[in-house]
């Protein structure tokens, strides 16, 4: 980590947005108005808008053209007509025209006290690209010659503006697995040239991904990235994330996607994590009211699971623009905080309602700015659930998220891959296909099983070997499904359950903690050793990833009761929800002392009895309305529909 990193600190939380600005949108640098940029920031800054990613647009700061000779032979690459200047802005293909936009921007956002995380290799945008006419048609993430430009053009922006006060981080670029699809290698090694490049210059300011859509077991991974960055982040639009607009915005699903994605690739890239960029994607998804209470969620749920930011996409509305990627793409144009007349949408008020919370936060007492002031704890995290290759990771990953906050359990995530972290408890969801998992990597975690660690595990298409061994369930036959189950638990309550096969069990040494209509196991738990092994039989996880409907709502199944009956909780926490939708995380403050963010995740308020013996209630503050009341066992809570709120509980014996 860089030493200028006051931006990402852990338990630190600042919000922002995206720019371009309000009159032109990409072509704003060819069609420079500082006076208009003077009053979007100072818009911005009233609503307590503190860090802006911006972009110096590639093809308008490196207009660089390739003139050709006899035989249609590259013979020179000049500024269009001009030949490069023998100055460094010059040797760097760059325009210095643009170069001075740039600092007189930086310097407007100095004035409004707006700090700036600089998108430097811009050249996908929006549905567009914009690269220099002389990089047509070539591998934009593989050529060397446009890698050898990239990088003067990096070295001139980084070493010249590295010092202004405005610059607070740097980034590759916006989402530049998009400019070319390359091999894994050819990723790695584009990533490291960049980032290099900036560090070669400054040693201060942190360097952000800036990329989306990273799979531990794709070209762009979180591991790569974390070992070569400083900073992850996620752009978690529901439309462009699969699985991810199957329920309404405002429901629990869809609110964890933000959290959701950003701790897995904190936990999989070993780096702070922070939603870069976020949004609605417009009216048609959700009116403004409803998005105003979709980032309120948003903001508190990925602020208490340590993600340092929320950074919203973008701050005015481009529907007035007539060229591309306007003019193309009807998404693009309604996405602003403000409005086309500058009035304010209902959801940078929540933002600034958010902000305005967390510059004051210390237990409820005012102090601090937001980003330097006092810092919210670590959360109590309970188990590792393990990745694992040939299943759907990304839907398998989210389900889990979802179920585990449902049943009062919170998660990290490790790749089957890669070296998983000691913990108490581990996960492995959905296991798939004949190489579900390597023989090496389950003998470790069953070593630790055997020294005292509890695993769950869930079925989906694997054919596991060793399996009974652990579990304590030996197959009897398995076939292609025909017919949900309906399975009872063991205080009554029941779920139908589906998946790919069906196969029948002999239950050897385990005991059934659940069982299907037709007496076959469907939860089981056995000794391995000095800890215990959970056995589930459907691949619930992909489930709750996938499917529409089936985490809240009338159609809502109570999945989280299998990890709910689990022993899987941390034995350090003291809280618990009776709720499934009101969910908890648990900082410890001091030894006597624990702070719990509770979050109702649904639109509906809701009630919710917050057992914690042995502590009382000392301070409850709200953020945007509700209760609470100590209960002598506990704290009785009521929310507004997503909405969150800040318990302080001390222990009764201090």
């Amino acid at each position: 980590m860089k030493t200028n990193d006051t931006l990402f600190t852990s338990g630190k939380y600042f919000t922002g947005c995206n720019y371009w600005a309000s009159h032109a949108g990409t072509n704003m640098w060819r069609d420079w108005r500082p006076d208009v940029v003077d009053d979007d920031m100072r818009r911005l800054a009233e609503y307590n808008v503190r860090v802006m990613r911006m972009f110096p647009n590639w093809r308008d700061f490196q207009p660089l053209r390739i003139h050709y000779g006899g035989g249609s032979g590259e013979r020179e690459i000049r500024l269009g007509e001009d030949p490069l200047p023998f100055t460094e802005a010059g040797r760097a293909g760059v325009d210095i025209v643009m170069a001075d936009r740039f600092e007189e921007f930086c310097d407007i956002a100095e004035k409004h006290g707006i700090r700036l995380i600089v998108g430097l290799v811009t050249g996908w945008m929006s549905g567009r690209m914009h690269m220099p006419e002389a990089f047509q048609g070539k591998g934009l993430l593989s050529d060397p010659l446009v890698i050898r430009w990239q990088i003067r053009f990096v070295r001139y922006m980084v070493r010249r503006f590295k010092d202004h006060p405005a610059v607070a981080a740097w980034d590759l670029g916006n989402e530049c697995n998009c400019m070319q699809g390359v091999s894994h290698d050819a990723a790695y090694l584009w990533a490291s040239a960049i980032t290099n490049t900036i560090r070669a210059e400054d040693k201060s300011h942190p360097v952000v991904s800036g990329m989306h859509g990273l799979s531990p077991a794709g070209t762009w991974s979180p591991e790569d990235q974390g070992e070569i960055l400083d900073i992850l982040c996620t752009h978690p639009y529901p439309l462009f994330t699969p699985h991810c607009d199957t329920d309404p915005l405002n429901e629990m699903k869809s609110i964890l996607h933000s959290t959701a994605e950003s701790v897995m690739y904190a936990s999989l890239g070993g780096r702070p994590c922070f939603v870069e960029e976020a949004g609605t994607l417009g009216p048609m998804i959700a009116d403004e009211d409803i998005a105003a209470d979709y980032i309120r969620a948003c903001l508190f749920s990925t602020w208490v699971h340590d993600l340092r930011g929320f950074v919203w996409w973008c701050a005015s509305e481009q529907s007035k623009l007539t060229h591309t990627p306007y003019d193309w793409d009807s998404v693009e144009r309604e996405l602003g905080l403000f409005r086309i007349d500058g009035s304010p949408k209902p959801v940078v008020k929540v933002m600034k309602e958010f902000a305005d919370f967390v510059d004051g936060f210390s237990d409820g007492v005012t102090g601090g700015d937001g980003i330097t002031g006092n810092t919210l704890p670590e959360y109590i995290k309970d188990a590792v659930c393990v990745l694992t290759a040939g299943q759907d990771i990304w839907a398998t990953a989210y389900g889990a998220f979802i179920l585990a906050k449902q049943a009062g359990l919170d998660i990290t995530f490790a790749w089957c891959m890669d070296e998983i972290p000691e913990a108490r408890a581990y996960i492995l969801p959905n296991l798939c296909g004949l190489a579900a998992i390597e023989g090496h990597v389950l003998s470790e975690i069953l070593r630790r099983v055997e020294n005292g660690a509890s695993l769950y595990v869930s079925l989906g298409s694997a054919l596991l070997s060793p399996f009974s061994s652990y579990t304590g369930v030996k197959v009897k036959t398995r076939c292609r499904r025909a017919a949900p189950d309906l399975v009872t638990f063991e205080d009554g309550s029941t779920v139908e359950m589906y998946s790919e096969y069906k196969l029948r069990y002999e239950v050897t040494t385990a005991k059934v903690l659940a069982s299907a209509d037709d007496g076959n196991p469907a939860l089981t738990v056995n000794g391995y050793g000095l800890g215990k092994v959970y056995f589930c039989a459907y691949p619930i996880e992909y489930e709750a990833g996938c499917q529409s409907g089936v985490i809240s709502g009338e159609g809502a199944k109570d999945l989280y009761r299998f990890y709910a009956a689990c022993g899987l909780r941390s034995p350090e926490k003291t809280a618990i929800s009776d709720s499934p939708y009101v969910c908890v995380t648990e900082h410890v403050k001091t030894g006597d002392e624990r702070i719990l963010a509770v979050m109702n995740y649904t639109p509906e308020e809701r009630a919710a009895e917050i057992s914690c013996g042995g502590y009382s209630l000392v301070k409850a503050v709200a953020i945007h309305g509700g209760s609470a009341s100590d209960n002598g066992g506990g704290v009785s809570v009521r929310l507004p529909g997503n909405a969150g709120m800040i318990l302080t509980v001390k222990r009764n014996d201090t």
